[in-house]
């Protein structure tokens, strides 16, 4: 009888030895993996710092079609192209001094007396006339650029519209300064010069920032920290200053 409790006293501590590795080993397993566990998304996306807050790439950012591929230099060769013609305009406009209604007229007067000499002779030489294609402009690609455009524009007047009104003093201020920096440019270079300019850098900077992204964000967090301080000083000696008053409707009766 004795031997029968001393067996049954030790298959029950051998059970609670059991249940008490199996309560260990799961804590064990679900504390390793805790910390197998990688870091959420969200906490390295919101350590990481964009340009500008931005939080797709610079490619979607353009548009992700053929301008984009243009800006960033996916197609060397029409990248290129596209940036010579416009230097080659900016030359012959700007330091040649040529004139756009004198540039078409000598284009088609040119082109014109080849293909006419051409037409002509190829009776007397032997060889078939050129063959000049029609031409005809399609209607749909033209319509969607003046629709983009005309989204724009209005996006443009419900920005100014929204600044008028006195609601963000901030944004009035870049405005003014940007208009400002933008009125000095233009008195030292006229509207070609500065779009020419607008157009070559479109097309280094963003393909410079979207090569060294991870050098610039750095220094451009840094930058915008210094900014904000500056701006919090601004603010706490002039802005704050500045009375304020709620605006007074008054009904009409």
């Amino acid at each position: 009888m004795a031997e029968h409790t001393e067996e049954s006293g030790a298959a029950s501590e051998s059970l609670l030895e059991k249940i008490t590795e199996k309560f260990h080993g799961h804590d064990s397993s679900s504390s390793d993996s805790d910390s197998d566990k990688p870091a959420s998304p969200s906490s390295v996306k919101a350590k990481i710092f964009r340009l500008f807050g931005r939080e797709k790439p610079v490619h979607t950012i353009f548009g992700g079609g053929k301008p984009a591929d243009v800006f960033l230099w996916r197609n060397k060769k029409i990248s290129a192209g596209v940036l010579g013609g416009a230097t080659a305009t900016w030359v012959l406009f700007e330091l040649l001094e040529y004139h756009l209604l004198t540039l078409v007229c000598h284009i088609l007067i040119l082109s014109l007396a080849i293909l006419f000499l051409w037409a002509n002779a190829s009776t007397f030489i032997n060889k078939s006339p050129p063959r000049i294609p029609e031409v005809h402009i399609p209607e749909d690609p033209y319509l969607e650029v003046v629709n983009a455009l005309r989204i724009e524009i209005n996006r443009g007047f419900a920005v100014l519209r929204e600044i008028a009104s006195g609601r963000d003093l901030k944004k009035f201020l870049i405005v003014i300064a940007g208009l400002w920096v933008l009125s000095i440019l233009g008195s030292c270079c006229n509207f070609l010069t500065l779009f020419y300019i607008t157009f070559l850098l479109m097309h280094t900077v963003p393909v410079i920032y979207e090569k060294y992204e991870d050098r610039i964000d750095p220094f451009a967090e840094k930058a915008m920290i210094e900014i904000k301080k500056r701006y919090a000083v601004f603010d706490a000696k002039v802005l704050s200053k500045i009375p304020k008053g709620p605006l007074k409707y008054k009904k009409m009766a």
